[in-house]
């Protein structure tokens, strides 16, 4: 038995805007902690993603990069792409892992309220004076309950935008295939859709419409700024680093307003992650969220979310709930997941260890 006989659906080929992948696996985006102290991407975290690269993924996500150098890094050591000299060092991972032949993309993120252990402190933006939920993770350096945020004028609003247009055009100039809005997991633009942190009176705030409306803004703009020829998408979750649990107020209603909206912004792919991209999103309802992308969005979907297992994974594709899928702890244990399971030889087991801060690249079997 060949392998696309065995996973036909995986290991198709797939067009995303202009850019076409080899098969339908791809890297999630994870963070890091792995760049210098200024965000410049270091010769470990080329290492790294190019190890995926030769692992046979068709597509990596890079971790969130920060897209701008006021408020809008998240993390100490996390990467940036806000400047030339972020450019520069993101230009050797993108020619090593083109050279592994994968496609790489960078995904732009503004932590807003969720940033933690860095040296804003309390200069963090968001929509309201509203603090992320619980407390900062040892992990990425934080300590204690995070920080109440300044809430943003409509002049921050058009610069937060701006950082976004700015960041896409380096990575451009970088040799990124394309950009990932970042609009998930608790982060500036998620945080503007999440309805309690969102306590704003004007056009962004109060109905679904209005909280979702600048990850369209930011999503048409970044589209004008880098051409139709640049792979564009955004990343949509409901959970969050700082409250799992979190579940859109009106389910279904939601997700369509949502999903709708963003579909019409230029996007190229939406990309969804649940704790479990094959279970039901809400109660009452038999869709997963990658599924109600499918049946409210008319672009590819790319879902995130325990499809470790190649069956599963397989199955999930084939039944149409999602285009692609993308990997993280499974992509952590097996940076070649892709040619195990073309060879059909067995998947390494995760070990939580090697989320440490700056992991030791050697001890993660590249």
């Amino acid at each position: 038995m060949t392998e696309t006989t065995t996973f036909p659906t995986l290991l198709s080929d797939i067009q995303i805007g202009n850019m076409k992948l080899k098969n339908r696996i791809g890297l999630a985006p994870m963070t890091r902690i792995s760049a210098t102290e200024d965000g410049q991407a270091t010769e470990i975290m080329q290492k790294y993603y190019e190890s995926f690269a030769r692992g046979g993924y068709g597509l990596l996500i890079t971790e969130g990069a920060y897209p701008d150098e006021a408020y809008s890094q998240g993390y100490f050591n996390q990467s940036g792409i806000a400047n030339d000299k972020h450019v520069a060092a993101w230009k050797k991972v993108t020619e090593a892992v083109h050279q592994a032949g994968s496609k790489i993309i960078v995904q732009l993120m503004h932590a807003g309220a969720q940033g933690q252990g860095n040296t804003y402190k309390e200069k963090f933006i968001a929509p309201s004076t509203t603090p992320a939920k619980g407390e900062q993770l040892p992990f990425y350096v934080g300590e204690g309950p995070y920080y109440a945020p300044k809430p943003m004028t409509k002049e921050d609003i058009q610069d937060v935008i701006q950082g976004f247009v700015e960041a896409a055009k380096h990575a451009k100039a970088a040799g990124f295939d394309g950009v990932e809005i970042h609009g998930a997991n608790g982060y500036l633009l998620d945080e503007f859709l999440t309805d309690y942190m969102n306590q704003r009176t004007d056009e962004y705030g109060g109905s679904t419409e209005n909280r979702v409306r600048l990850l369209v803004e930011v999503s048409k703009a970044v589209r004008a700024a880098v051409g139709s020829d640049f792979v564009v998408g955004i990343r949509i979750s409901q959970g969050k680093v700082s409250d799992y649990n979190h579940k859109w107020a009106n389910g279904e209603k939601d997700a369509e307003i949502i999903f709708s909206s963003l579909s019409e912004a230029g996007l190229d792919y939406i990309h969804v992650t649940e704790y479990d991209a094959a279970r039901p999103a809400f109660e009452g309802t038999e869709h997963s969220l990658a599924a109600l992308a499918k049946k409210h969005g008319s672009v590819p979907v790319i879902a995130n979310g325990n499809l470790e297992d190649p069956d599963k994974a397989e199955q999930f594709l084939a039944q149409g709930e999602a285009d692609l899928i993308t990997l993280g702890k499974g992509a952590l244990a097996n940076h070649d997941w892709p040619q195990r399971i073309v060879n059909g030889q067995p998947l390494q087991p995760f070990n939580p260890e090697i989320l440490g801060p700056k992991a030791n690249i050697k001890e993660q079997e590249i």
